[in-house]
């Protein structure tokens, strides 16, 4: 895993807000927590949107009658995905 070091200038009402959130009064020791913490939560609602999807598709597939499936080769499936990635 690499680690990066990151700089990030926050002014005004960005800047007031994380500063609510970190220190004595805040939920936060540090900038650099509430960041980390801001990017899991970034992440794991990533994760869900993808977990969401593929569960939609497959309830369509499942939903989908016999006769209506086509036999499809892997190399078609790389494909579709890569056109899906592309657009």
């Amino acid at each position: 895993m690499a680690n990066m070091t990151l700089n990030v200038r926050v002014g005004g009402v960005l800047g007031e807000f994380v500063a609510a959130n970190v220190g004595e009064n805040g939920s936060y020791d540090n900038v650099s927590e509430y960041v980390r913490d801001l990017i899991r939560k970034d992440k794991a609602l990533a994760d869900e949107v993808a977990f969401e999807r593929l569960k939609a598709e497959l309830q369509a597939a499942f939903a989908t009658p016999d006769d209506q499936y086509v036999t499809v080769s892997f190399d078609d499936v790389i494909a579709r995905n890569r056109a899906r990635r592309s657009a």
